[in-house]
């Protein structure tokens, strides 16, 4: 199985515990699990937690900690024992990129669909240079929009699920992902649930994007499709064939866009007027330092 099944819920369990300030400890064992084996999946989140600044960010440091406590001794040992390691690793993650292979955004990728902007980019563009240089294009703003209101902003409960809810669409844009990995979404219901209780329009465009983009990172409804495509015997090489690359690569990518898009919205909203949220009782509350 892929490792995502606990370096997932690991870091949305961290995330839960350094916001409630309640199992820290182990909070940050389960943070720093996730990081050492896939840190491109809870990067980002970990990254809110250092720029935001005072308790938040002393939790980070300490996350960073442990993962060196036992990350470095491993890496020392491998660098060891296979001192081009690194260089090896690098070749093979390219190998499985390259055209045709396995992780190549413009291929057949079965029921778990990439959720990086390149398998959208590289339907337009078919040199990796091009079409990845078009996803970081996209995502580069967003992305530095997002830190710079963290960095600058002083953080509450209900601005940090705004922060989390933007960021866990992000992390899985810019570099290979697939759904496993984009089931941090999950980190966005807290902030869904703010909009809802609201009952006003809001709320409903709140629910359209958030329930689209869970539909659409859903494994069923993919094995639902391709089984449907499949009977339909839409060859690869036939008339319809783009028209079903686009169906079957874009909504994913596209979805988790605008929703990370909308949250990040919100987020400033709420950070440039702090008091727009007032009527949420218990969430303007800021953690002890």
């Amino acid at each position: 199985a892929n490792p995502a099944g606990f370096v997932v819920p690991f870091c949305i369990l961290a995330t839960l515990s350094f916001l409630h300030d309640r199992f820290v400890r182990v909070g940050m064992v389960c943070f720093a699990v996730s990081l050492a084996f896939k840190p491109h999946d809870g990067g980002l989140i970990w990254l809110y937690f250092l720029l935001a600044g005072g308790l938040y960010r002393k939790r980070a440091l300490q996350t960073l900690a442990v993962v060196a406590a036992f990350s470095v001794p491993a890496v020392l040992w491998v660098s060891h024992i296979s001192p081009h390691w690194l260089q090896e690793l690098s070749t093979n993650l390219a190998a499985f990129s390259g055209p045709g292979h396995m992780n190549d955004p413009r291929g057949e990728h079965g029921a778990l669909m990439m959720t990086n902007l390149q398998t959208v980019t590289s339907f337009f563009w078919t040199d990796p240079r091009a079409y990845n240089f078009a996803a970081y294009l996209v995502c580069a703003p967003l992305l530095v929009a997002w830190g710079w209101i963290t960095l600058r902003s002083r953080p509450t409960l209900s601005s940090a699920w705004f922060a989390l809810a933007a960021i866990s669409a992000f992390a899985v844009l810019p570099v290979y992902h697939r759904q496993y990995d984009a089931k941090l979404i999950l980190l966005a219901l807290p902030a869904f649930a703010i909009l809802w209780s609201r009952r006003d329009r809001l709320a409903w465009i709140a629910f359209a994007v958030t329930a689209t983009a869970f539909f659409f990172d859903g494994d069923f409804p993919w094995v639902v499709f391709l089984e449907f495509t499949r009977r339909l015997h839409l060859y690869p090489n036939g008339p319809y064939s783009a028209g079903m690359k686009a169906l079957s690569d874009f909504p994913v990518p596209l979805s988790l866009l605008l929703m990370g898009t909308f949250y990040l919205c919100i987020y400033a909203k709420l950070v440039r007027n702090p008091g727009w949220l007032a009527e949420e009782k218990g969430l303007g509350t800021t953690p002890k330092d």
